[in-house]
């Protein structure tokens, strides 16, 4: 975990945005040149590790001379310490201290991992050079010196502290630290076969990139292995390094075609043997998202089939080689294993939480039409609902002894609180969060329960950090108030925002907000931007900040609206974000169209006329397919790193959501935006990344080849080598904002 306070701009992710229009320097009005400038820069914390069980934490901080240092915390009071010092981070012979990217503690909390020197796997510093530092010896000493400079992987201490555990080159290591000898504990890694870590379709859809998992004994370490030999490469090129072109290959297992084959390992650290654990089922046709110690002689293992709507827990006991299926989950839809949730932030975090002594595992699940969380013991599968009622849990945090904190909002799925209930499933859920934080509250708590970082934010208030007490919810202290970004933002004219709900044609009932034009006067016409996602991995219509773009484009006469169609997200029940199996972009763009619709006739401040959506990812799928489908509701769309053919993208995803094309290739042909690019009508921009490896340039380049079969004329944009969320490069993010914002303007503008 890290921690380290940084400047950002203020640009909720999905809502950076800027118009390079010319305006008077009127202090009150944004522009381009003020958004990106450093004026409204804030605070950020970033997440702590926590230690002493939470009765402290550590940090990284800057010293005033600008290097790392770790900074311990008392939780109940949260006086500091120096825990780890710049010049104790400084190597022998060197005039810096390491620069810390992140770091842990050994179980003893007698050694320091230093991860630094990192560069980039797929979207995340994952690699790089691991230095240990021993609090009892004051010596700091890097590991794996004989492998390549920043190669390293998700290094990590054995329970015994005896040894460290890495990742380089497809294989796994074995590190004595005190001696420096380095055992290399698999051979065959090549990058076809993958020891260790995972390949791309893994970490993007299951967040899953560490790969091994230490026992608790310290002599064996249980592994993935992943054989992506029989994955198809897919080239992006890159035409500007050089002058001859360079191919880029990826391998990218499409929607339709075979995964990697998966499978479990567990290798004795002395003999460098590996026994592989049978797990039952194909290893090619299904997935295997999460392994875990229970105890030394007792691992878990989660396997998901091909289709995603069975899950099997497994226990597995290495001295009998006994594996057995403690745990199935079945839907008709597919099973979630990560919830998307604004409040979750837990991508990635697929281990089971245990209980009772670890005796018991806690797991969601949306068998009785709402999101619930249940305990399963172990040795017979028996459940116990803990969070009874007809709403959704959003997401949940961690478990004491005795109770387990969660994320809710029964009254309103634009916000999100604290809750916390018994694991004797006994009694109600009691919400902790006071009714002055209303908005979007996130925390991470600390291992004892008594201890919180808590995030505030609503639609008019950027992200406060509180260090917070459990379970009164007192504040400690504020960690970062942003007071002077909000002293910075009350000398704007900041536009209203407000929530609500509206009913389509079709009986559904759609949550929505609008952002309002700063010199709104209902009885004048407004030109309207939806911001459309619509898709199972985004909520719109959330009550955080609004961001910096939404303002200015207020204070230019826009009327801004997000809405939440049916799969997305939304805590409204299980079949609001199910009843889009196989019908991605039909029922979810139908949603969003038959809202509009509603709304055109319902506020008559709407301009009909001067209809925008836009979107980027799954929602410039969506803005596609509005504009493709609904011509006659709208003028104007700009999508951004869409993806135009379903067939297109990866299997886990796509999959999930819309089945096999073996058994339904109608249904991703149906819902595929360029099915319809003959009925665009209207004003169209589409903007890709030639480097994007994650919905590839090939969707932008297939679209054009409809809309030019068709003679429809559209405009376009390519940012060559740019990755999805396009901002490489100097001065990128910039360039795009301002491309999309004078396109706005000149169709649909005042």
């Amino acid at each position: 975990m890290r921690i380290l306070k940084h400047l950002f701009v203020v640009l909720v992710v999905a809502h950076i945005g800027l118009s390079a229009t010319a305006q008077e320097q009127d202090p009150a009005k944004l522009t381009l040149d003020r958004i990106y400038s450093s004026e409204f820069n804030g605070d950020n914390a970033r997440s702590i590790s926590w230690i002493n069980d939470g009765d402290a934490f550590v940090t990284i901080e800057r010293t005033d001379s600008g290097e790392d240092q770790l900074i311990r915390y008392e939780s109940k009071s949260n006086d500091q310490a120096v825990f780890l010092s710049a010049e104790a981070l400084t190597p022998s012979g060197a005039s810096q201290a390491l620069r810390v990217a992140d770091f842990s503690l050994s179980k003893d909390e007698s050694k320091v991992l230093i991860f630094t020197n990192t560069s980039r796997v797929w979207r995340s510093n994952t690699k790089g050079d691991y230095w240990v530092y021993d609090l009892d010896t004051k010596k700091l000493k890097q590991l794996g010196t004989e492998l390549p400079s920043s190669s390293l992987m998700f290094a990590k201490f054995s329970d015994a502290n005896k040894n460290v555990a890495y990742v380089s080159g497809f294989n796994l290591y074995e590190e004595d630290f005190k001696t420096g000898e380095v055992t290399q504990l698999t051979k065959d890694g090549t990058g076809d076969i993958i020891n260790g870590t995972f390949d791309w379709v893994y970490e993007e859809e299951f967040g899953a990139r560490d790969g091994f998992r230490w026992n608790p004994d310290g002599k064996h370490i249980a592994y993935w292995q992943l054989d992506a030999s029989e994955i198809g490469t897919f080239y992006m090129i890159n035409n500007t390094d050089s002058v001859y072109a360079k191919p880029i290959p990826l391998q990218y297992p499409k929607t339709g075609y075979d995964p990697s084959s998966a499978k479990v390992g567990i290798v004795n650290t002395e003999t460098q043997k590996t026994h592989w654990i049978a797990v039952p089922g194909d290893a090619v046709q299904h997935y295997i998202p999460a392994i875990q110690w229970i105890h030394e002689d007792l691992l878990l293992i989660q396997q998901l089939n091909r289709k995603q709507n069975t899950l099997k827990i497994f226990t597995y006991i290495p001295s009998t080689d006994a594996i057995k299926n403690v745990y199935t989950e079945t839907e008709d839809t597919w099973v979630d294993l990560g919830y998307p949730d604004v409040s979750a932030n837990q991508w990635g975090k697929n281990d089971l939480l245990l209980t009772d002594d670890q005796s018991a595992f806690l797991r969601m699940n949306e068998n009785d039409a709402w999101r619930h969380i249940y305990k399963v013991r172990l040795k017979d599968g028996k459940k116990t609902l803990l969070t009874p009622g007809a709403y959704d849990v959003a997401a949940f945090y961690t478990a004491t002894d005795k109770e387990v904190f969660f994320s809710a909002s029964p009254e309103s799925p634009a916000q999100r609180y604290l809750f916390k209930a018994s694991l004797s499933g006994k009694g109600k859920p009691q919400r902790l969060t006071p009714s002055t934080f209303e908005g979007i509250n996130t925390y991470q708590i600390a291992p004892n329960g008594k201890y919180a970082i808590h995030n505030h934010t609503d639609v008019t208030t950027p992200t406060t950090t509180r260090l917070i007490s459990l379970p009164k919810h007192k504040t400690i202290k504020t960690l970062v108030d942003n007071q002077e970004l909000k002293d910075k933002l009350a000398t704007l004219t900041i536009p209203e925002t407000e929530f609500f709900q509206i009913e389509t044609e079709d009986g559904i009932v759609v949550e929505g907000r609008i952002t309002k034009p700063t010199d709104f006067d209902a009885s004048k016409k407004y030109p309207v931007l939806f911001h459309v996602y619509g898709e199972p991995w985004g909520q719109m219509a959330t009550d955080n900040f609004i961001g910096l773009y939404d303002i200015f484009l207020a204070q230019n006469g826009f009327v801004i609206i997000n809405m939440d169609n049916r799969g997305t997200p939304s805590l409204k029940g299980s079949n609001w974000r199910k009843s889009i199996y196989r019908k991605v972009g039909v029922v979810n763009s139908r949603d969003q169209a038959m809202a509009t619709k509603a709304l055109l006739k319902k506020w008559s401040f709407l301009d009909e006329d001067r209809v925008s959506v836009w979107g980027w990812s799954g929602g410039g799928s969506m803005t596609l397919n509005l504009m493709f489908r609904y011509p006659e509701l709208y003028q104007t769309g700009m999508a951004v790193a869409a993806v135009a053919n379903q067939l297109f993208y990866d299997n886990i995803y796509q999959e999930r959501y819309m089945g096999l094309p073996q058994e339904n290739k109608e249904d991703f042909i149906e819902g595929s935006p360029a099915s319809y690019a003959k009925d665009l009508e209207g004003n169209l921009l589409v903007v890709h990344g030639t480097g994007d490896d994650n919905v590839h340039y090939q969707n932008m380049e297939y679209l054009v080849n409809e809309l030019i079969e068709n003679n429809k004329q559209f405009t376009m944009m390519a940012y060559p080598n740019r990755s999805h969320g396009i901002y490489e490069g100097a001065n990128t993010r910039r360039h795009l904002y301002t491309l999309l914002t004078n396109y706005l303007f000149s169709h649909n503008g005042k």
